[in-house]
């Protein structure tokens, strides 16, 4: 058995200037900056509740779009998982991996980042050799 829950929705903004750009979505969301800003940084992480879903503004090469991050207790369980959904794998980083979803829309698989997972993160069965449940 794994868990996992939706972790982060990420702006990717192709965007010299991450800051404007955080700015705008802060505003919009009504959610502040943080407090310290690290200009190198390539995102910038919204100030939301505690344990409430994060807000990552992040800096890229390719089109502006959203994705989300999945947080899970076991990468390689819940890519399984999503591959049995119909996901794909684009790429696998050192601590995350780039799926995605038969609409098209990419995401990534990952370790919790927030407080909560415990208590709020979806339980799944193992999966069985055939890769059903």
């Amino acid at each position: 058995m794994h868990r996992s829950r939706l972790g982060n929705i990420v702006i990717d903004c192709n965007s010299g200037d991450l800051l404007a750009e955080a700015r705008f979505w802060s505003q919009a969301l009504g959610y502040p900056l943080p407090e310290k800003l690290d200009g190198d940084s390539p995102f910038i992480q919204l100030r939301t509740p505690e344990g409430e879903v994060q807000v990552i503004i992040q800096r890229v090469e390719h089109e502006a779009r959203a994705h989300l991050d999945i947080d899970t207790d076991s990468i390689t369980d819940e890519v399984a998982r999503l591959e049995g959904l119909g996901a794909t794998i684009v790429t696998r980083k050192e601590t995350w991996v780039v799926m995605q979803a038969p609409s098209g829309h990419r995401f990534c698989v990952g370790s919790p980042y927030r407080a909560g997972f415990d208590e709020h993160a979806n339980h799944w069965p193992a999966m069985r050799a055939e890769g059903k449940a």
